[in-house]
């Protein structure tokens, strides 16, 4: 869950009240900055278990101290805590995938050496599946937001505390027309995103349980509410369109410098600006508490994807969504192949509507997300030489689409397998344990 404060719109004097137009004004011309796609990123969440068992909680005087020695690492990509006492890194904007792969790569095996010494592990899931949601951070952003989310249900604690995620940020794209137009990366972001969700799903079980869905983590955000964790709706004008979902969605709280900040009830941005003094500051704070399926900071930070197993599983998901935004050939594709899709996405935005619902129940046992996943991995298998990826990479996303996409199987699958003494790994054959 990244929710840093510095959002699209720091630019500028932070303490200025700001009217109703002028949020709007602001918020169209700095939230999506055009030009060639040149960079990406990416942001990791993992969360953090005892090395030797996994399944029970790590006591918070441990997370202190290990995350105490973290500090004193020298790392190139920014390190932060999760209110559950999850790590985040957030990889630099990047000339390539290949130097973004090799930065994060190099942050991390530092990290696993720190966290190793200290009896301690990074696991790679959507969702906690040993624990239930426990409270690391004690701050009043943090008490605030689970203030406000305890009102949708149980979910916001969950999101909070037990989730973790693959974050991958791209240029928003040229402000012309094309495959790698604004419009076309906006509408297939949040079109090819159900494909993320299903083919990466990697969250069933939440505390102990199967929870019924393959994304767990997206169910999470999906019961937050629309607006908290809906995108808006997709009019042909990203700009206009976050504008009007920024203005209108509920503002989580109002910051005190003394004592518990205030959490309103149903006050939207808007209403605020008619009836009160938000300043610049408020409205890049007011950003950073929504969480939709796609964030634009500039950038477009695209939220859908859980955490992945294994120390690397984390570059499949980015070299496969890179591949298919950033080659025009393989945009121009991805596009084609996800357009059948978008008729079972209205009228709702995602993630509400039943495309997105359907990739994080079933994940790629749904038939047309299958078929879709495996052009999508097709296309970007082409796409990653012409962008330069290595070898490694390449060979990753191959053995990904084979042994999951192809098979209509995802990670999810593989822990209720688990779940269930099932080892599904010798040619796709099960042995029970």
């Amino acid at each position: 869950m990244s929710d840093s404060v510095s959002d699209c719109t720091d630019e500028a004097e932070p303490r200025t009240a700001l009217t109703e137009a002028e949020v709007e004004a602001l918020v169209r011309g700095i939230c999506f900055k055009t030009g060639p796609p040149r960079t990406v990123g990416v942001e990791l969440e993992w969360l953090v278990h005892e090395l030797r068992s996994p399944h029970l909680p790590v006591p918070p005087e441990r997370l202190e101290t290990a995350y105490a020695a973290l500090r004193a690492v020298p790392l190139s990509s920014p390190l932060t805590v999760e209110p559950g006492g999850q790590l985040e890194l957030s990889s630099p904007p990047a000339a390539s995938l290949t130097e973004c792969v090799r930065t994060v790569s190099a942050d991390l095996a530092a990290v696993r050496t720190v966290l190793d010494g200290h009896g301690l592990a990074l696991a790679g899931s959507g969702t906690d599946p040993w624990r239930t949601p426990r409270r690391f951070l004690r701050e009043p952003r943090y008490d605030a937001m689970e203030a406000c989310l305890d009102r949708t249900g149980p979910a916001g604690r969950a999101m909070m505390c037990a989730s973790a995620s693959v974050q991958v940020c791209l240029d928003a794209g040229y402000e012309e027309p094309g495959p790698l137009g604004l419009g076309r990366r906006w509408w297939l972001s949040h079109t090819l995103g159900a494909v993320l969700v299903a083919a990466f799903a990697n969250s069933p079980l939440l505390g102990g349980v199967s929870t019924g869905w393959r994304s767990t983590r997206q169910l999470l955000w999906t019961e937050i509410g629309a607006g908290r964790a809906g995108g808006p709706v997709l009019d042909g004008d990203p700009r206009a369109a976050w504008a009007r979902h920024v203005l209108d969605s509920p503002v989580m709280c109002v910051r005190r410098a003394d004592g518990p900040w205030h959490v309103p009830e149903r006050l939207t941005f808007r209403e605020w600006t008619r009836t009160g003094a938000p300043t610049r500051e408020d409205l890049d704070y007011h950003i950073s508490t929504l969480f939709p399926p796609v964030r634009p900071r500039g950038h477009l930070e695209l939220r859908m994807i859980d955490a992945q197993p294994g120390d690397d599983g984390w570059i499949v998901p980015l070299a496969v969504t890179t591949a298919l935004f950033e080659d025009p050939e393989a945009a121009e594709a991805a596009y084609r192949a996800v357009k059948p899709l978008a008729e079972r996405a209205r009228p709702l935005p995602a993630p509400h509507n039943p495309l997105w619902t359907d990739a994080a129940r079933h994940g790629l046992a749904d038939p047309e997300l299958h078929e879709t996943a495996v052009t999508c991995f097709d296309t970007a298998l082409r796409a990653l030489p012409r962008l330069g990826a290595g070898d490694d990479v390449v060979a990753a996303v191959a053995d990904y689409l084979d042994r999951y996409v192809s098979r209509g199987r995802t990670p999810a699958d593989d822990q209720l397998d688990r779940l269930r003494g099932v080892d599904t790994h010798a040619n796709g054959k099960d042995h029970r344990s």
